[in-house]
């Protein structure tokens, strides 16, 4: 994470067109090959795979007959999904092995749809390119793990009194007797943090290139090192840790207004060691 000094857009505010101090995470955008198309037909109102075509990366195109059967089965489709791969390293990680994701295609007939994830098959697509300064977006992804932990850390409940029976640091009454059931809304220990997470309406707020914008801090950023190629600057906190995968997705809860590219005054690059 880093810090940004902003000039506040937001209207109807005390703080509207001053300088704002806001908190900021820094995403290594990483270009996505499209290796795969995948088609879903649906019955009994639930989907399923159709068919799907693969081109491995650093291997030839698939045959055209495999493509004009594909072309064929795609009249049954009801949506169509290209499968996406990365590769660790190219963010400066030790991964070896690629990860992979898929995404759906939206919008238009199925078969203009089959059509363009065919024309983009085996083709690289910049994660970043497709997005707009201003606009807002969802991010999802798996959050810190804590470990097992008990329901004062995991929910936040009030600690009992100094001389409470044998415990404090546990809830008062599990139920009661009737119900004779133990209801899942009580605050029971157990596995804290490690969870996939969406959150909602992260504002871009930068798009660059670390060769030509370098946002990489002197020493490198803590956990992680340094930024290699293409990033994206998101307003507020991601969840995970460092070094974990980020998805970022359209917004499904965007507001009606138009995006307003953001007025960057100053972007910290300082170093994040503590000195003594």
């Amino acid at each position: 994470m880093i810090h940004l000094v902003t000039v506040d857009d937001r209207e109807k505010t005390p703080n509207f067109g001053k300088p704002l101090f806001v908190p900021a995470t820094v995403l290594s955008a990483v270009d996505l090959e499209i290796v795969g198309v995948r088609l879903y037909d649906e019955a009994d109102g639930k989907r399923f795979v159709l068919s799907d075509i693969f081109r491995a990366p650093g291997h030839s195109e698939p045959s055209g007959e495999s493509i004009e059967s594909f072309r064929k089965l795609a009249k049954d489709a009801v949506s169509v999904s290209v499968i996406a791969s990365l590769t660790p390293s190219e963010a400066g990680l030790s991964q070896k092995k690629p990860m992979f994701v898929e995404i759906p295609i939206l919008g238009g007939k199925v078969q203009d749809r089959v059509e363009f994830a065919l024309s983009n098959l085996g083709k690289k697509v910049s994660p970043h390119k497709q997005l707009s300064l201003g606009q807002m977006v969802d991010v999802a992804s798996v959050s810190k793990g804590k470990g097992f932990e008990g329901p004062i850390t995991r929910f936040g409940v009030k600690r009992k009194q100094h001389k409470s029976r044998k415990s404090v640091r546990a809830v008062g009454v599990l139920s009661p007797w009737h119900p004779h059931d133990v209801m899942y809304t009580v605050a029971r220990a157990g596995q804290m943090g490690f969870h996939q997470r969406i959150e909602y309406n992260h504002k871009v707020m930068a798009v660059g290139n670390e060769k030509e914008n370098s946002i990489t801090p002197a020493g490198g950023f803590q956990h992680y090192g340094a930024v290699k190629g293409d990033y994206i600057i998101l307003r507020g906190s991601v969840p995970g840790p460092s070094k974990r995968p980020v998805i970022i997705r359209q917004p499904i809860r965007a507001k009606a207004r138009q995006p307003k590219a953001p007025q960057l005054i100053y972007i910290s690059t300082k170093s994040q060691k503590v000195t003594s």
